[in-house]
């Protein structure tokens, strides 16, 4: 796939963008939650949405800033599962790992997007098109195999139909994207193919 060339290509533009993140709106984020009643997860829900993420790093001036122990930030942010420390893909990819989805050929797909996307679960790429998630349970076992594009919901997937969605997502990508929103086209269904 095309993916694995970009993100060779993009690396070093990827790591450049770390170095250049401010965080200023962090701190104007944090300023403006100072003295209101339990802040910690605003301010990380805030600054996540800001960001897409929450570099660790930034904890301790958040900490001084909110005036709470550094141990309270890190212990909301580690806890909770919606936070990430690590930068995330524009089109996060999940596989309901679930029974239901497991029986179905869940594992299948899971495979088939690790060489797809070409990272291991967990991980995004380089170029932060994608990030690879099995999920536990997405709580729609009636339509397993199940995955997520962001919150577009793919129902009764095989391999083979998730690897033309995020195919499909990697060369709008390469010609643009979507001026609309890019939103995630509606995938068939294994049934459909």
């Amino acid at each position: 796939m095309t993916t694995e060339t970009a993100n060779t290509e993009s690396q070093a533009a990827a790591s450049g963008a770390e170095e250049e993140l401010d965080m200023t709106r962090a701190c104007e984020i944090a300023e403006e939650e100072f003295g209101k009643q339990g802040p910690v997860i605003r301010v990380l829900q805030k600054v996540q949405e800001e960001y897409g993420y929450i570099p660790e790093s930034w904890l301790p001036e958040m900490a001084d800033i909110l005036e709470v122990p550094l141990a309270r930030i890190f212990g909301a942010l580690t806890f909770y599962s919606q936070f990430y420390t690590e930068p995330r893909g524009k089109f996060v990819v999940k596989v309901c790992v679930g029974t239901a989805c497991h029986v179905q050929g869940a594992k299948d797909i899971l495979d088939r997007m690790k060489e797809v996307i070409g990272v291991e679960s967990g991980g995004t790429t380089d170029d932060r098109l994608f990030t690879l998630e099995p999920v536990a349970c997405i709580g729609s076992c009636g339509l397993a195999p199940l995955c997520l594009i962001n919150t577009d919901t793919a129902a009764h997937q095989s391999p083979a139909s998730m690897a033309d969605m995020v195919q499909a997502l990697a060369d709008k990508e390469a010609q643009g994207g979507d001026e609309a929103g890019d939103e995630v086209a509606a995938a068939p269904t294994a049934a459909e193919e």
